[in-house]
Protein backbone atom coordinates (compact mmCIF):
# COMPACT_ATOMS: atom_id res chain seq x y z
CA UNK A 1 0.00 0.00 0.00
CA UNK A 2 1.58 3.69 -0.80
CA UNK A 3 2.20 6.07 1.74
CA UNK A 4 1.40 8.67 -0.75
CA UNK A 5 -0.65 11.48 0.79
CA UNK A 6 -0.14 10.61 4.81
CA UNK A 7 2.06 11.88 7.02
CA UNK A 8 2.60 8.80 9.28
CA UNK A 9 2.70 5.83 8.49
CA UNK A 10 1.02 3.45 11.43
CA UNK A 11 1.87 -0.64 11.57
CA UNK A 12 -1.06 -2.78 12.99
CA UNK A 13 -1.68 -6.28 13.60
CA UNK A 14 -4.07 -8.27 12.28
CA UNK A 15 -6.49 -8.14 14.80
CA UNK A 16 -6.69 -3.91 14.64
CA UNK A 17 -5.65 -3.47 18.05
CA UNK A 18 -3.43 -0.05 18.23
CA UNK A 19 -2.24 -0.93 21.65
CA UNK A 20 -3.15 0.69 24.95
CA UNK A 21 -3.53 4.14 23.97
CA UNK A 22 -5.62 5.20 27.14
CA UNK A 23 -3.88 8.48 27.98
CA UNK A 24 -5.89 9.76 30.61
CA UNK A 25 -5.16 6.30 32.81
CA UNK A 26 -1.15 6.32 31.98
CA UNK A 27 -0.94 10.18 32.58
CA UNK A 28 -1.41 12.85 35.22
CA UNK A 29 -1.90 16.73 33.86
CA UNK A 30 -0.91 19.72 36.10
CA UNK A 31 -1.58 23.03 35.71
CA UNK A 32 2.30 25.43 35.47
CA UNK A 33 2.97 27.50 38.20
CA UNK A 34 6.08 29.11 35.67
CA UNK A 35 4.54 32.46 36.10
CA UNK A 36 4.36 32.61 39.73
CA UNK A 37 7.94 34.01 41.16
CA UNK A 38 6.90 32.69 44.51
CA UNK A 39 7.32 28.83 43.30
CA UNK A 40 11.25 29.52 42.40
CA UNK A 41 12.30 30.36 46.08
CA UNK A 42 10.33 27.55 47.50
CA UNK A 43 11.79 24.72 45.36
CA UNK A 44 15.63 26.09 45.17
CA UNK A 45 17.76 23.46 46.56
CA UNK A 46 20.24 24.55 48.58
CA UNK A 47 23.47 22.98 47.84
CA UNK A 48 25.37 20.49 50.46
CA UNK A 49 28.66 22.16 51.74
CA UNK A 50 30.24 19.36 53.13
CA UNK A 51 30.52 17.75 49.46
CA UNK A 52 31.13 20.87 47.59
CA UNK A 53 34.30 21.23 45.87
CA UNK A 54 34.05 24.93 45.36
CA UNK A 55 34.85 27.99 47.37
CA UNK A 56 32.14 29.35 49.83
CA UNK A 57 30.39 32.19 49.40
CA UNK A 58 32.09 35.59 49.89
CA UNK A 59 30.77 36.04 53.62
CA UNK A 60 32.44 33.30 54.72
CA UNK A 61 35.75 35.05 53.14
CA UNK A 62 34.92 38.13 54.42
CA UNK A 63 34.35 36.56 58.10
CA UNK A 64 38.02 34.83 58.02
CA UNK A 65 39.95 37.85 56.74
CA UNK A 66 38.34 40.32 59.28
CA UNK A 67 39.79 37.79 62.02
CA UNK A 68 41.50 39.31 64.64
CA UNK A 69 45.31 38.00 64.93
CA UNK A 70 46.07 38.95 69.10
CA UNK A 71 49.99 40.26 69.51
CA UNK A 72 50.25 36.70 71.41
CA UNK A 73 49.62 34.12 69.51
CA UNK A 74 51.13 32.87 66.73
CA UNK A 75 49.12 33.73 63.75
CA UNK A 76 50.31 37.35 64.56
CA UNK A 77 53.72 36.84 63.57
CA UNK A 78 52.86 33.82 60.68
CA UNK A 79 51.12 36.09 58.42
CA UNK A 80 54.04 38.15 57.58
CA UNK A 81 56.14 35.09 56.76
CA UNK A 82 53.52 33.80 54.41
CA UNK A 83 55.59 34.19 51.09
CA UNK A 84 57.90 31.79 49.41
CA UNK A 85 61.06 31.93 47.83
CA UNK A 86 60.41 33.20 44.57
CA UNK A 87 58.30 35.78 45.81
CA UNK A 88 61.67 37.14 48.08
CA UNK A 89 63.60 37.03 45.32
CA UNK A 90 61.13 39.10 42.83
CA UNK A 91 60.73 41.25 45.83
CA UNK A 92 65.22 41.55 46.02
CA UNK A 93 64.98 42.09 42.03
CA UNK A 94 62.80 44.78 42.36
CA UNK A 95 64.62 46.56 45.10
CA UNK A 96 68.03 46.26 43.50
CA UNK A 97 66.13 47.67 40.64
CA UNK A 98 63.34 49.67 41.41
CA UNK A 99 61.61 50.44 38.24
CA UNK A 100 58.23 50.82 40.23
CA UNK A 101 56.88 51.69 43.55
CA UNK A 102 57.71 49.11 46.20
CA UNK A 103 54.88 49.60 47.99
CA UNK A 104 52.87 48.15 44.63
CA UNK A 105 55.32 45.18 44.35
CA UNK A 106 54.03 43.77 47.34
CA UNK A 107 50.30 43.81 46.77
CA UNK A 108 49.12 44.15 50.39
CA UNK A 109 51.48 41.44 51.57
CA UNK A 110 54.42 42.98 53.10
CA UNK A 111 56.65 40.18 54.78
CA UNK A 112 59.44 39.99 57.47
CA UNK A 113 61.31 37.12 56.08
CA UNK A 114 63.32 38.75 53.07
CA UNK A 115 64.03 41.68 55.68
CA UNK A 116 65.36 39.06 58.58
CA UNK A 117 67.83 37.37 56.13
CA UNK A 118 68.96 40.15 54.00
CA UNK A 119 70.05 42.08 57.49
CA UNK A 120 71.41 38.47 58.53
CA UNK A 121 73.71 38.43 55.05
CA UNK A 122 74.97 42.14 55.35
CA UNK A 123 75.66 41.65 58.88
CA UNK A 124 78.28 38.74 58.04
CA UNK A 125 79.17 39.80 54.73
CA UNK A 126 80.57 43.48 55.98
CA UNK A 127 82.09 41.50 58.78
CA UNK A 128 84.02 39.19 56.26
CA UNK A 129 85.00 42.17 53.90
CA UNK A 130 85.59 44.24 56.96
CA UNK A 131 88.15 41.71 58.71
CA UNK A 132 89.84 41.40 54.90
CA UNK A 133 90.08 45.56 54.63
CA UNK A 134 92.12 45.69 57.69
CA UNK A 135 94.21 42.72 57.28
CA UNK A 136 95.16 44.33 54.02
CA UNK A 137 95.77 47.62 55.71
CA UNK A 138 97.63 45.85 58.45
CA UNK A 139 101.80 46.53 58.76
CA UNK A 140 102.42 43.25 58.91
CA UNK A 141 104.88 44.29 62.10
CA UNK A 142 102.75 42.07 64.79
CA UNK A 143 100.42 38.81 64.43
CA UNK A 144 97.17 39.97 62.34
CA UNK A 145 94.18 39.24 65.19
CA UNK A 146 90.41 39.17 64.56
CA UNK A 147 88.22 41.65 65.32
CA UNK A 148 85.15 39.66 66.55
CA UNK A 149 83.85 43.13 67.91
CA UNK A 150 83.16 43.85 64.23
CA UNK A 151 80.69 41.00 64.49
CA UNK A 152 78.79 42.36 67.23
CA UNK A 153 79.05 46.08 66.28
CA UNK A 154 78.05 45.10 62.56
CA UNK A 155 74.47 43.61 64.19
CA UNK A 156 73.79 46.35 66.29
CA UNK A 157 74.16 48.70 63.15
CA UNK A 158 72.15 46.98 60.93
CA UNK A 159 69.62 45.18 63.07
CA UNK A 160 69.14 48.47 65.21
CA UNK A 161 68.97 50.90 62.15
CA UNK A 162 66.70 48.25 60.55
CA UNK A 163 64.34 48.10 63.25
CA UNK A 164 64.39 51.01 65.48
CA UNK A 165 64.13 53.56 62.33
CA UNK A 166 61.11 52.43 60.87
CA UNK A 167 59.28 51.94 63.89
CA UNK A 168 59.68 55.66 65.03
CA UNK A 169 59.08 56.88 61.43
CA UNK A 170 56.01 54.87 62.18
CA UNK A 171 54.87 55.89 65.46
CA UNK A 172 55.58 59.95 64.26
CA UNK A 173 53.03 59.29 61.23
CA UNK A 174 50.44 57.59 62.79
CA UNK A 175 50.32 59.01 66.49
CA UNK A 176 51.35 62.38 65.95
CA UNK A 177 50.56 63.59 62.37
CA UNK A 178 47.20 60.86 62.40
CA UNK A 179 48.14 59.67 58.77
CA UNK A 180 46.13 56.61 58.77
CA UNK A 181 48.13 55.43 55.31
CA UNK A 182 51.13 54.28 57.65
CA UNK A 183 51.45 50.74 58.02
CA UNK A 184 54.23 49.45 60.46
CA UNK A 185 55.35 46.09 58.28
CA UNK A 186 55.30 48.07 55.22
CA UNK A 187 57.92 50.31 56.54
CA UNK A 188 60.20 47.58 58.09
CA UNK A 189 59.94 45.45 55.01
CA UNK A 190 61.07 48.66 52.74
CA UNK A 191 64.26 49.43 54.90
CA UNK A 192 64.96 45.72 54.98
CA UNK A 193 64.79 45.33 51.44
CA UNK A 194 66.67 48.59 51.45
CA UNK A 195 69.76 47.04 53.02
CA UNK A 196 69.89 44.50 50.00
CA UNK A 197 72.46 47.37 48.01
CA UNK A 198 75.41 47.11 51.07
CA UNK A 199 75.70 43.61 49.95
CA UNK A 200 77.44 44.45 46.60
CA UNK A 201 78.94 47.87 48.30
CA UNK A 202 80.83 44.92 50.91
CA UNK A 203 81.57 42.68 48.14
CA UNK A 204 83.89 45.90 46.16
CA UNK A 205 84.97 47.82 49.46
CA UNK A 206 87.63 46.00 50.91
CA UNK A 207 90.63 46.98 49.21
CA UNK A 208 92.73 49.53 50.42
CA UNK A 209 92.33 52.07 47.69
CA UNK A 210 90.80 55.25 49.72
CA UNK A 211 88.92 56.90 47.03
CA UNK A 212 87.58 53.28 45.32
CA UNK A 213 86.22 52.44 48.92
CA UNK A 214 84.55 55.94 49.56
CA UNK A 215 82.74 55.96 45.53
CA UNK A 216 81.59 52.22 46.36
CA UNK A 217 79.64 53.48 49.65
CA UNK A 218 78.76 57.04 48.28
CA UNK A 219 76.66 55.07 45.45
CA UNK A 220 75.34 52.38 47.78
CA UNK A 221 74.03 55.17 50.16
CA UNK A 222 73.04 56.91 47.05
CA UNK A 223 71.00 54.46 45.29
CA UNK A 224 69.28 53.10 48.61
CA UNK A 225 68.16 56.56 50.08
CA UNK A 226 67.16 56.82 47.06
CA UNK A 227 64.64 53.92 46.98
CA UNK A 228 63.79 55.02 50.35
CA UNK A 229 62.97 58.73 49.47
CA UNK A 230 60.87 56.99 46.16
CA UNK A 231 58.84 54.86 47.85
CA UNK A 232 58.14 57.16 51.52
CA UNK A 233 57.42 60.39 49.76
CA UNK A 234 53.77 59.03 48.91
CA UNK A 235 53.02 58.16 52.93
CA UNK A 236 54.84 61.42 53.69
CA UNK A 237 52.98 63.72 51.70
CA UNK A 238 49.90 62.88 53.26
CA UNK A 239 51.02 65.26 55.61
CA UNK A 240 51.31 69.27 54.76
CA UNK A 241 54.13 70.01 52.69
CA UNK A 242 56.51 71.60 55.64
CA UNK A 243 56.32 68.22 57.62
CA UNK A 244 57.15 66.00 54.65
CA UNK A 245 60.52 68.30 53.67
CA UNK A 246 60.98 68.11 57.51
CA UNK A 247 60.59 64.12 57.43
CA UNK A 248 62.42 63.26 54.15
CA UNK A 249 65.27 65.18 55.54
CA UNK A 250 65.41 63.20 58.61
CA UNK A 251 64.94 60.02 56.44
CA UNK A 252 67.94 60.72 54.86
CA UNK A 253 70.16 62.33 57.66
CA UNK A 254 69.69 59.10 59.51
CA UNK A 255 70.47 56.86 56.25
CA UNK A 256 73.81 59.32 55.42
CA UNK A 257 74.86 58.25 59.42
CA UNK A 258 74.01 54.69 58.55
CA UNK A 259 76.42 54.93 55.76
CA UNK A 260 78.94 56.66 57.60
CA UNK A 261 79.22 53.85 60.24
CA UNK A 262 79.77 50.75 58.12
CA UNK A 263 82.08 53.34 56.15
CA UNK A 264 84.44 53.78 59.55
CA UNK A 265 83.88 51.02 61.36
CA UNK A 266 84.16 47.98 58.55
CA UNK A 267 86.22 50.02 56.34
CA UNK A 268 88.15 52.93 58.28
CA UNK A 269 91.66 51.95 56.67
CA UNK A 270 90.77 53.78 53.68
CA UNK A 271 88.54 56.59 55.30
CA UNK A 272 89.82 59.98 55.31
CA UNK A 273 89.69 59.94 59.29
CA UNK A 274 91.18 57.12 59.60
CA UNK A 275 94.67 55.86 59.42
CA UNK A 276 96.92 52.05 59.87
CA UNK A 277 95.00 49.85 61.60
CA UNK A 278 97.44 49.08 64.21
CA UNK A 279 97.33 49.20 67.86
CA UNK A 280 98.08 52.95 68.78
CA UNK A 281 100.52 53.17 71.94
CA UNK A 282 99.23 54.63 75.29
CA UNK A 283 99.79 58.42 75.16
CA UNK A 284 100.83 58.60 72.02
CA UNK A 285 98.34 60.25 69.34
CA UNK A 286 96.67 58.60 66.16
CA UNK A 287 95.27 55.89 64.91
CA UNK A 288 91.57 56.10 63.96
CA UNK A 289 89.58 58.21 66.02
CA UNK A 290 86.48 58.15 64.19
CA UNK A 291 86.33 54.12 64.22
CA UNK A 292 86.94 54.29 68.02
CA UNK A 293 84.57 56.38 68.63
CA UNK A 294 81.65 54.38 66.31
CA UNK A 295 82.88 51.03 68.34
CA UNK A 296 82.73 52.56 71.73
CA UNK A 297 79.02 53.72 71.06
CA UNK A 298 77.98 50.03 69.32
CA UNK A 299 79.44 48.99 72.91
CA UNK A 300 76.64 50.18 74.76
Amino acid sequence: MSNRGYDVVVDVDQEGDLGHTDLQEDLEFHSSNFDDPSSTSSTKIPPDSSTSFLPGPATSSSSNSNTKHYLWTLSFYAQAFDVDTAEVLRRCLAALYPRANFLDVLEGNPDLYGPIWIATTVVVILFLTGTISQYLAHSGKEHFAYDFRLLSGGAGLIYGYTAFVPVGLWAVLRWWFRVEGANLLEFVCLYGYADLVWVPVALVSWSPLSIFNLIFVALGFAASAFFLLRNLYPVLSATDVKTSKILLVVVLALHAGLAIAIKILFFAAGSPVGGPKDTPQEGVGGGDKGERVVRMMMRF
